[in-house]
């Protein structure tokens, strides 16, 4: 269980130190896309390791 405290607290830092980026993906366009990502254990560490792949290229 969480206090109001610590939940506070949570959204203060994640106000200072974080930011959600959303994307919308179609059901039938990307299908191939929302495949792999079923296919990982961690998406967000996914996406961010071909990220930083990426600018590894540049």
């Amino acid at each position: 269980m969480v206090s109001e405290a610590q939940s506070k607290a949570q959204v203060k830092y994640d106000k200072a130190n974080t930011t959600q980026i959303r994307m919308k993906l179609n059901l039938k366009t990307d299908a191939d896309i929302l495949a792999k990502l079923e296919s990982v254990g961690n998406k967000q560490g996914y996406i961010k390791a071909l990220i930083r792949a990426d600018i590894e290229k540049e």
